[in-house]
C-alpha cells in the first residue's frame, strides 16, 4: 500500500471531518493523548487545522512508559502552544493501573490490564471532559486500530458494541456523554508513522509493555498477517464496516437507553458501573 504524502493525509482528515460532521470551528475539542504517534499526529493537525483545541492525557503509571510518554507530550505541547490537562489515575481513582491489577490478583480476580485500564480511560475521559465544558473529545483511533475492533466485536457476536464504532463513537446522544469523534479514521497507521516521523515528533514507536496479552494483539496479528497476503484487507473491512454502519446504529438506538451509576452518578448501562464495581472489589464492600 501506497503510503500519502504529508498534504494529502492532512487533507484525508479534513474529508473525514466535513463528511462525517466531526468537529467545528467554534467548539471547544478536547484531544485525548498518549503521548504516542497517534494522539500527537491528530493534536498536530487539528492545532494546524485552525481548530480549538486542549490535550488531555491519562497517567495510569505504567512503569516507565507513561513517564516517558508524559514527558514528550509535555514538550510537544509547549513547543506547539497547546493546553494540556494532566490526570492521574492514582489522585482520581486512588490506585495505579499496577495497583489495580495487584490488588484484583491477590484477591483471585482475574482481569486483564487492558480491560481495567479501557474502563477506566473511557470513564475520567468523560468525566474531565465534562468536567473542562469541552463539546467533543477527538481520538486518535486510525483504520488500523477501528479494523481490529470490528473484527474482535464480529468474532465475539458483540454487535451491539461493534454499533458503537464509526467516526462518531456511540448509538446514544445524552448530555451526560461527551461525544467522541475519530478524525484519523481514514488513515492508516503506516501513514501515520511516515507522518510523525517527517515532523520528527517526540514520540516512542513502541507498544504498551501490557498489550502482548491481548485479545486485541491476537486479531492484530492475524490482520497483519492477511493484509500482507491480501493487500487492502483493512480498508476492505472499514469499507464494509461503513455501508452498514447507519443501519447497525439504527437498530441499536431502539435498544439502548441511558441510565447512570448509582453510586458515581456517571453514565452507565447498569445500576453500578464498571469503575464503582472495580473499586467495590479492591475495597471488599459489597454492591
Amino acid at each position: 500500500m501506497a503510503v500519502k504524502k504529508q498534504h494529502e493525509i492532512e487533507e484525508v482528515v479534513a474529508k473525514t471531518i466535513r463528511k462525517y460532521k466531526l468537529l467545528f470551528k467554534r467548539e471547544k475539542i478536547l484531544v485525548a493523548c498518549s503521548g504516542g504517534k497517534d494522539s500527537t499526529t491528530l493534536l498536530y493537525i487539528l492545532k494546524k487545522l485552525g481548530y480549538n483545541v486542549e490535550a488531555i492525557t491519562l497517567d495510569p503509571s505504567i512503569k516507565n512508559s507513561s513517564r516517558e510518554n508524559l514527558d514528550n507530550l509535555k514538550c510537544f505541547c509547549n513547543k506547539n502552544m497547546i493546553k494540556l490537562h494532566i490526570v492521574s489515575f492514582k489522585q482520581e481513582i486512588g490506585y495505579t493501573l499496577d495497583d489495580i491489577k495487584k490488588e484484583l490478583d491477590s484477591k483471585g480476580i482475574t482481569m486483564a490490564y487492558c480491560t481495567i485500564c479501557g474502563i477506566l480511560k473511557r470513564y475520567l475521559l468523560n468525566k474531565k471532559a465534562k468536567e473542562l465544558k469541552a463539546e467533543k473529545l477527538a481520538t486518535g483511533h486510525n483504520l488500523d486500530d477501528e479494523a481490529e475492533s470490528v473484527m474482535m466485536n464480529l468474532l465475539r457476536g458483540n454487535i451491539g458494541l461493534m454499533a458503537r464504532l464509526g467516526p462518531i463513537a456511540g448509538v446514544v446522544k445524552s448530555r451526560g456523554f461527551i461525544p467522541r469523534v475519530k478524525p484519523l479514521y481514514l488513515c492508516n497507521e503506516k501513514e501515520i508513522i511516515a507522518y510523525s516521523k517527517l515532523k520528527k515528533f517526540p514520540v516512542v514507536y513502541k507498544r504498551c509493555p501490557y498489550a502482548s496479552s491481548s485479545y486485541r494483539e491476537i486479531v492484530r496479528n492475524e490482520l497483519i498477517g492477511f493484509e500482507k497476503k491480501y493487500p487492502k484487507t483493512k480498508e476492505n473491512i472499514i469499507n464494509w464496516f461503513l455501508r452498514i454502519l447507519p443501519e447497525l446504529k439504527k437498530s441499536f438506538k431502539r435498544d439502548e437507553e441511558m441510565t447512570y451509576c448509582n453510586i458515581c452518578k456517571e453514565p452507565s448501562q447498569r445500576t453500578i458501573c464498571n469503575v464503582c464495581t472495580i473499586l467495590e472489589k479492591l475495597e471488599n464492600k459489597k454492591i
